[in-house]
C-alpha cells in the first residue's frame, strides 16, 4: 500500500468484516492495519495532497475539508455498525505503517482503556434551544400597548420587556440544567460542550444546552424515550437530539492520562483539525 497513511479511528479487532464497497479520505478503501490486539483504520492517502504543508494549505479550503469529513465520517459510520471505534482526529496522517504502529504501541496503555470505556456504548447529543419571542409562557406573554404617551410610559414598557426576558433565560437555562441532570444518571459519561454560534450553526434561537451522552446501544432506546418526553415540557424551548455516533467526545486520549504522544509524532504523525 503506497502513499501516506490517513488514520480514521483504533479499534479492537473486528468480529465481522467492513463493507466491500466502502470508499474513504480520496476515494481509497479503508484497510485494517493490526498491532497486537489493537487495530489502526487506514487509507493510503497521496502526499502530494496529505504530506504537511499541502495539508495545512487543504485545511483552509472549506469544501476540501468538507469532503474530506464527509469521507472521514462515512468510513467511522461504517465502522459503528461493527464495533466501538475510537475515532482519531479529521486529518490524522503517518508515514507510513511503521508510524501508525509506533503510535500503537507508545499509546497502548491509554487506547486500550479508552477502548474499554466505549465498548458497546454509542453517543447521542441533545441541544436546547429557546426562542425569546415565542418562549414566554401565555400569562407573561406581551400584548399589544398603544403608543408610549410619555417617556416614563416608554421606559416602563421598556424595562418590562428586559425583564420578560430575563425571566425567559432564566427557565430555559433551569430547564437545561435539569433535563441534563436526569439525562445524565442514565449516561455512562457525559460531556458538556460550549453553546453553538447561531451564526455558524444556522439553528434558529439560542442554544443553552449542547450536551454529548455516553450511553449503552443496548439502552439507547430508552435513552430516546427519555428524550423525547421532554420536548413539551416547556413552550418556546426546542429539544433536539441527534446520533447514535461513534463516541467522538469521548476519544480524546488526554482523558485517560499522560502517554507519549510526542514520541509517536516523531515518528511522523500530524493532525488537523478537531470534529467539533
Amino acid at each position: 500500500m503506497s502513499g501516506l497513511r490517513y488514520v480514521y479511528a483504533v479499534c479492537r479487532p473486528l468480529e465481522a468484516p467492513l463493507q466491500a464497497e466502502l470508499t474513504g479520505v480520496a476515494g481509497s478503501p479503508p484497510k485494517l492495519l493490526r498491532h497486537g490486539d489493537l487495530v489502526a483504520v487506514v487509507s493510503a492517502v497521496p502526499e502530494g495532497e496529505f504530506a504537511e504543508e499541502p495539508l495545512r494549505a487543504h485545511l483552509e479550503d472549506l469544501d476540501w475539508l468538507s469532503d474530506t469529513a464527509r469521507a472521514h465520517e462515512s468510513v467511522i459510520a461504517a465502522l459503528t455498525t461493527v464495533t466501538s471505534p475510537l475515532p482519531l482526529r479529521l486529518a490524522t496522517v503517518f508515514r507510513d505503517d511503521s508510524g501508525v504502529r509506533t503510535m500503537m504501541e507508545a499509546e497502548g496503555e491509554r487506547l486500550h482503556t479508552a477502548l474499554e470505556r466505549i465498548a458497546g456504548r454509542v453517543e447521542w447529543g441533545v441541544k436546547v434551544y429557546v426562542d425569546p419571542e415565542k418562549s414566554a409562557p401565555q400569562d407573561q406573554a406581551p400584548e399589544p400597548a398603544p403608543k408610549a404617551a410619555t417617556g416614563r410610559d416608554y421606559l416602563r414598557r421598556k424595562r418590562a420587556a428586559r425583564e420578560r426576558q430575563d425571566n425567559t433565560w432564566e427557565r430555559a437555562e433551569n430547564f437545561a440544567r435539569r433535563l441534563h441532570e436526569h439525562l445524565s444518571r442514565h449516561a455512562w459519561a457525559t460531556r458538556l460542550h460550549p453553546p453553538q454560534n447561531p451564526a455558524l450553526s444556522r439553528a434558529p434561537g439560542r442554544n443553552v444546552l449542547n450536551a454529548a451522552y455516553l450511553v449503552d446501544r443496548s439502552h439507547s432506546e430508552e435513552f430516546v424515550e427519555l428524550v423525547d418526553r421532554t420536548k413539551d415540557e416547556e413552550p418556546g424551548l426546542r429539544v433536539e437530539l441527534t446520533g447514535p455516533w461513534a463516541a467522538y467526545s469521548f476519544s480524546s486520549l488526554d482523558d485517560y492520562g499522560q502517554g507519549t504522544a510526542e514520541a509517536a509524532q516523531n515518528q511522523g504523525a500530524y493532525e488537523g483539525e478537531d470534529r467539533r
